[in-house]
């Protein structure tokens, strides 16, 4: 099976590269959408405690939902194609980075904070200078957790006529190509894979950094 499988994409290399190229492009797009709105939607909730559980509540209720169940209620609006897809991996990608943002901008210490407010912090200056680089490496593991859901879940999206490596299996799935099937999802679970490496090293320099392990570079002087 591997022996055909390589030789599949040695025949077809420009179709799958093509498919690669709208899977990545499908999921940027659903990733940075995904982090403009759960990074504000987390901020809001933990500056303003009373919108917090309508809005993880209504998150959680939407992650319950299959992937595949959500493209479908999706269709009688927005139609088959890129934009549903989108749309429908952008919702379901909200919940990590949500979650993620609130729990780590509330869980700081106290003391800090009331330090940034002795010494004359505006309440911005003690979001943006102290609570979002604490709870950054908080925030970055939901980061790392809904990059490589994005990237899995954007395979399914070929089942709603939408882009990417998920064509190659839903045609492997309908002529009963073995190959093309296993080629499609190991390519998908390639990327993934890379992504999750390359985002927890990015976590972990975060995290020791906040910690205090890795010093911040000093700037020379002139």
């Amino acid at each position: 099976m591997l022996q055909e499988m390589w030789q599949l994409y040695l025949s077809r290399q420009d179709y799958f590269h093509d498919l690669l190229l709208e899977h990545l492009q499908l999921s940027a797009i659903s990733i940075v959408l995904a982090l403009l709105i759960g990074l504000a939607l987390g901020i809001l909730i933990a500056q303003q405690d009373r919108f917090s559980l309508p809005v993880l509540g209504t998150i959680n209720f939407i992650y319950t939902i299959p992937s595949i169940a959500l493209f479908g209620i999706l269709l009688p609006f927005t139609g088959l194609g890129n934009t549903t897809a989108i749309i429908a991996l952008t919702v379901y990608a909200l919940l990590p980075v949500v979650r993620n943002t609130y729990a780590g901008l509330k869980n700081i210490d106290p003391t800090i904070l009331e330090a940034g407010v002795g010494m004359g912090s505006t309440a911005w200056q003690l979001l943006w200078k102290i609570k979002l680089p604490l709870a950054l490496p908080v925030i970055m593991a939901g980061i790392r957790n809904m990059v490589v859901m994005v990237i899995a879940t954007c395979g399914i999206a070929s089942f709603i006529g939408a882009g990417g490596l998920g064509v190659a299996i839903f045609r492997g799935i309908t002529t009963y190509q073995l190959a093309m099937t296993y080629l499609g999802s190991l390519m998908i679970a390639a990327v993934a894979l890379l992504c999750d490496i390359l985002l927890g090293k990015v976590e972990k320099r975060i995290t020791l950094r906040v910690n205090g392990t890795i010093p911040e570079k000093k700037t020379k002087r002139s």
